[in-house]
């Protein structure tokens, strides 16, 4: 049979991650104190973004806003392994990657070390993955999630992590990354001195300078209280609840128009790159951080015009809800929503609870009904059987009621209620 090359021509769509898009995605899963903080440090670098002392101001244009008293300085613990799980569930893992991706992050200690050896992780999977899956999702998966540098297995690859994600100089980087793995032998004046013979001093001295800011237990920031500050608040408006965006305490940020203004004068007679990138940057901060916030206020009203039940104490009207659904009517990927829920809280008649708690799947796939709700149908079942029935028994019961459930379901939703199997009740 012969064989001919042939050129074929064919369209695909593809998604190019601008750096813009990049940045507005980065914006919209930073939590409330996250986002103030942004705000303030832009305000600090570029000279055309200033801060409005007009109270009369809203945030953003939005009748559904608010500036109600609301509670703060609510108190709550993330830990190291908390803050990693969390981040793991903002990436598209396959479930291998998940497995593997846990079972490292149990084996992190406080300071974010890798305190197991690959081998010892190879046991606890069971040798369901090999050394080498393992390594790489160290590398590529553990070692890319914030703190930068944690998953590390001796003090030279935290360095190594933490100078790869801040992007600087490539010859910088050479110079540290011979440095740290360099056998030198003496003191850090003998290396300059052998290293000087290849490299400028100056070079060798900011090296050694970026080492010494790297953290050698990236991990420790966690543990440590943080406070917790919703961005939305259910309210009642006309004995009609409705959910508002909380602008008290929010900064509002303007264009210094008149600086811009001379500025733009003075750039037509000497153009200057850098200047005009800072007012495009003011402007599409500005147009981004309203964006933001009106997202979160999308969101949280997806969510709890579904749930407002749930807010009148009657806890088994929650209703079944994904990240998909909310995706669907936002026209977004569903990525996407689980980065907006990132660190987001509502204060609601139930107190301060984050807006992804609101969030839960249907344990059918023929009829919504969440964990709550099925837990006590099976123990009403229970309640009123006439014989003992077993967890295969109720599932062909609630099955011909169209719920289509596996029998390990009912028994794993019996045992979270603590009731005996049939042989024991």
């Amino acid at each position: 049979m012969a064989i001919s090359l042939i050129r074929e021509f064919s369209q695909k769509q593809k998604i190019a991650l601008t750096p813009q898009l990049k940045k507005s995605i980065d914006l919209l899963q930073l939590s409330r104190n996250e986002i103030i903080q942004k705000i303030n440090h832009e305000i600090e670098v570029n000279p055309f973004l200033e801060k409005s002392s007009d109270n009369s101001i809203e945030t953003f244009e939005n009748s559904q806003s608010s500036s109600s008293n609301y509670q703060k300085d609510i108190v709550g613990n993330e830990t190291l392994r908390d803050n990693l799980l969390n981040q793991l569930n903002d990436l598209n893992l396959n479930d291998n990657e998940g497995a593997i991706a846990r079972s490292i992050i149990d084996s992190l200690d406080e300071s974010g070390a890798l305190i197991d050896d690959i081998s010892d992780i190879e046991v606890i999977l069971k040798y369901k993955f090999s050394y080498t899956e393992i390594e790489n999702v160290l590398k590529t998966i553990i070692q890319n999630l914030e703190p930068y540098g944690v998953g590390f297995r001796d003090i030279k690859e935290t360095i190594l992590i933490q100078l790869k994600k801040r992007e600087i100089d490539p010859g910088l980087f050479t110079i540290a990354q011979k440095i740290i793995d360099g056998n030198f032998v003496g003191n850090i004046y003998s290396i300059k001195e052998k290293l000087s013979e290849s490299y400028n001093k100056d070079l060798i001295e900011k090296s050694i300078e970026l080492i010494k800011s790297c953290d050698l237990a990236p991990g420790l920031d966690f543990g440590s209280t943080i406070y917790i500050e919703p961005d939305l608040v259910v309210e009642n408006s006309n004995q009609v609840r409705k959910v508002n965006f909380i602008n008290d305490k929010f900064p509002v940020i303007n264009i210094d128009h008149q600086l811009v203004k001379s500025v733009k004068q003075e750039l037509k007679n000497k153009p200057n790159k850098e200047l005009s990138e800072k007012i495009k940057d003011a402007k599409w901060f500005l147009k981004a951080i309203k964006k933001r916030n009106e997202t979160v206020l999308r969101v949280g009203e997806i969510i709890c015009n579904k749930q407002f039940a749930f807010f009148e104490d009657e806890l088994l009207e929650i209703k079944p809800l994904t990240n998909k659904e909310i995706a669907k009517q936002l026209g977004v990927h569903p990525s996407t929503v689980s980065r907006i829920l990132r660190s987001k809280y509502i204060q609601t008649p139930r107190g301060i609870i984050p807006l992804k708690s609101l969030l839960i799947s249907s344990v059918s796939k023929t009829r919504n009904v969440t964990p709550i709700q099925l837990m006590e149908t099976i123990k009403l079942a229970i309640q009123n059987e006439k014989s003992k029935l077993s967890d295969q028994d109720i599932a062909t019961l609630l099955n011909k009621r169209g719920y289509n459930l596996a029998r390990r379901t009912i028994s794993k939703y019996r045992l979270k209620m603590n009731i005996p199997s049939s042989r024991k009740r």
